[in-house]
């Protein structure tokens, strides 16, 4: 993998996108937790082709501006393109639009890890814990 990659996702906003369906009543835009969501899955999609099955890609940070509300019944489109590798540490530059405005940018951090030691770490933990949530 290598800087330069880029990926899309494209999202039509719900009425479970918005910011009403996670708590905040009145406010009926896309949600931040969503938005941020999509940009994850733009992350993803430039590396997906390259990850080996051993391996997984996990999000580790996300710093986002989000710039303009987007309401119900627009597509939100989100980029994203690897900037920096090292190791097993990708940086993105990510952003959104919706059609009309830019609704965000900002910076993702993915690492690469081995598929099985981070199941096997999971499963540690929730063994730890009894299986309780």
């Amino acid at each position: 993998m290598r800087p330069g990659l880029k990926g899309k996702a494209r999202a039509l906003v719900r009425q479970e996108d918005l910011a009403s369906s996670f708590g905040n009543p009145g406010v009926e835009v896309l949600s931040s937790m969503t938005l941020m969501t999509l940009l994850e899955k733009a992350s993803l999609a430039c590396v997906e082709v390259f990850l080996h099955p051993d391996q997984m890609c996990v999000g580790s940070r996300m710093e986002m501006d989000h710039l303009a509300p987007t309401p119900e019944g627009f597509t939100v489109t989100a980029s994203a393109e690897l900037v920096e590798t090292k190791g097993s540490k990708l940086v993105f530059n990510v952003s959104a639009q919706d059609g009309r405005d830019q609704v965000a940018h900002g910076v993702h951090v993915r690492f690469l890890v081995d598929r099985a030691k981070f199941l096997d770490s999971v499963a540690a933990k929730k063994a730890a814990q009894g299986g309780e949530n």
